[in-house]
């Protein structure tokens, strides 16, 4: 199916539905084995709303090729609504830190450019080397010279409890729900908000409804997937947390199989007025575990948000 470009409003408010190439990341951007045009067209034939990019996907290097991706998901009637980066905003030396600031203002100008209104930040790196309250101060001084940049573009910038990038060594400074909550504490504005993860909470060994409650009026996207342990536990995973990329006995899983609550969470930004972007990670088994990913979502976004 191509989507009609009525399909998606900003006005609207029922939340609107995302896809992020989360099985693809390595052919888009290491190998250059698939082109983001065969993703963008392999989407379009989702029932979904709009396109999650990365901001390392090959095809983006090029900053003249940006309006003509923007075009191309347009004319399929997707928006691009969300950029995906991970800048390492926790490192000790202030010059690493002021390039991941400008490179975090690239990728802002990157998403306004998609015609995208949030574009992520991380902490960073939990290095053993940092203290909490030294990270804390590295992270919120460096989106604190962000946040200009990205109002004068009208993009917001959103924040992930995250569990770990593909290509970092050690996972999420904040990864954690109290350094996690006292860090957002500390930045007010208007152009900065959560993106939820309820897996990556899991994978923290903590309640994600629990943490979710403490963030909700605060959340304007969110990232929806399900995780397991092929095998092994959390504790098994943890002390394989400090290699690079993901540990091998971690997997995604077909939403709405795992461990999350959906009705739940659903339940919850309905009742704080939740419009936003749900953006999908999932797909590690291929396009058909996808659909019955974005199937299952749009029946619980009906039913907890009203019709689509």
């Amino acid at each position: 199916m191509v989507n009609s470009p009525a399909s998606w409003n900003e006005s609207d408010t029922m939340p609107k539905l995302a896809a992020f190439p989360k099985a693809l990341m390595d052919q888009l951007c290491i190998d250059g084995t698939m082109s983001l045009d065969e993703w963008i067209n392999l989407a379009a034939t989702l029932d979904i709303d709009g396109l999650e990019f990365y901001s390392g996907i090959l095809d983006l290097r090029d900053a003249s090729s940006w309006p003509i991706y923007r075009n191309k998901a347009a004319d399929l009637g997707l928006s691009i609504p969300m950029l995906c980066c991970s800048p390492d905003f926790a490192h000790p030396d202030v010059n690493f830190r002021a390039e991941q600031v400008e490179k975090e203002k690239d990728w802002i100008a990157m998403t306004a450019a998609l015609g995208g209104r949030y574009c992520r930040v991380l902490s960073g790196q939990r290095r053993p080397e940092v203290s909490r309250a030294d990270g804390i101060n590295y992270v919120v001084d460096c989106i604190e010279q962000c946040l200009p940049f990205a109002a004068e573009r009208g993009v917001t910038l959103i924040i992930e409890n995250h569990y770990k990038d593909n290509y970092w060594t050690y996972p999420e400074f904040a990864q954690h729900m109290e350094v996690f909550c006292d860090l957002i504490e500390r930045i007010d504005s208007p152009h900065f908000g959560v993106n939820y993860d309820p897996s990556n909470t899991i994978l923290a060994g903590e309640d994600p409804l629990e943490l979710l409650d403490r963030v909700k009026h605060r959340v304007v996207t969110m990232h929806a997937s399900d995780r397991y342990l092929i095998e092994g536990t959390v504790e098994d995973l943890r002390r394989e947390e400090n290699v690079e990329g993901y540990a091998a006995r971690l997997s995604h899983g077909e939403i709405g199989k795992g461990l999350n609550d959906y009705d739940a969470i659903f339940s919850t930004l309905n009742d704080v007025g939740f419009d936003g972007w749900i953006s999908i990670e999932d797909g590690v088994d291929g396009m058909e575990q996808l659909e019955r990913s974005v199937s299952f979502l749009r029946r619980k976004m009906e039913q907890h948000f009203g019709e689509a």
